[in-house]
C-alpha cells in the first residue's frame, strides 16, 4: 500500500519544497520507491531540482512528475511505496483535495507572527473540513535560535496541532545545496546535514507508526 505525504502552504518560500525534497532523497536512501508529484505548475520547484539532479549525476535517483490537479498525481500512486505531493504554493481548492487523500499533511512555518497566524488558520480550515488533527504536523523551518523554536513549538501546540521533533536553522548552506540538485540532507557540512536528518526522520517516523 502506498504511503501518501502531502507537503502543503498558506503561502510561498515557507520551505515546502525544500522538505518534499529532502523526505524523497531520505526514502529512496532507504530503500524505497518514491515518488513526487509537483502540483506547482506555475514554478515546478521540485521538477526543475530533479533536472538538475540528473545533470549532476547524483545518487539516489528520486522520480519527479509535474501534475495539473491532484487526482492526476493521485492516480500515481502504483508501483511505489511512497508518494510525496508537493502541493500548490498557496492555498487552493487542491488542498482540501490532497489533504482528503494524504496519509500526513505537513505544513512548514517559520517562527514570525507573519507565518505562524496564517498557518494555523490554515489548519484551522482543513480541521473544520473533517481533517483529523491526527494527520496534521508543522515544521519548523528558518529558526535563528532554540529560543525561537522553543516559542514558536509552544504557539503550535497551543493551538492544537503536532509539531515535528527537530527544525531546520536558516543557513546559506542549505540553499546551496539546493542549489546544486542535493538536497538538504547533502549538504558539505555533518552537523547540518545531521539537523536537518532529525527533522526528517521524525516525519519518516509519523508516516511509519501511523
Amino acid at each position: 500500500m502506498t504511503a501518501i505525504v502531502a507537503f502543503v502552504s498558506q503561502k510561498g518560500g515557507v520551505g515546502k519544497s525544500t522538505l518534499a525534497r529532502a523526505l524523497a532523497r531520505e526514502a529512496a536512501v532507504g530503500g524505497l520507491r518514491v515518488k513526487i508529484a509537483d502540483l506547482d505548475t506555475q514554478q515546478g520547484t521540485s521538477v526543475d531540482w530533479h533536472r538538475l539532479r540528473l545533470s549532476q549525476n547524483i545518487k539516489p535517483v528520486i522520480s519527479v512528475e509535474a501534475f495539473a490537479t491532484a487526482a492526476q498525481a493521485l492516480e500515481a500512486i502504483y508501483g511505489y511505496d511512497l508518494l510525496i505531493i508537493d502541493g500548490p504554493a498557496r492555498t487552493s481548492s487542491a488542498t482540501l483535495e490532497i489533504s482528503r487523500a494524504a496519509d500526513l499533511i505537513v505544513q512548514p512555518s517559520g517562527a514570525s507572527r507573519d507565518d505562524l497566524i496564517p498557518a494555523v488558520r490554515e489548519f484551522h480550515a482543513l480541521s473544520k473540513a473533517d481533517i483529523s488533527k491526527e494527520r496534521l504536523a508543522f515544521a519548523l523551518n528558518r529558526i535563528g535560535t532554540r529560543a525561537e523554536e522553543a516559542a514558536a513549538r509552544i504557539y503550535l501546540q497551543q493551538a492544537g496541532y503536532n509539531v515535528l521533533d527537530g527544525s531546520l536553522c536558516d543557513r546559506p548552506a542549505y540553499r546551496q545545496a539546493q542549489n546544486t540538485g542535493h538536497s538538504i540532507t547533502e549538504t558539505r557540512y555533518s552537523g547540518l546535514n545531521e539537523k536537518a536528518d532529525m527533522l526528517i526522520q521524525s516525519l519518516i517516523d509519523r508516516v511509519t507508526n501511523d
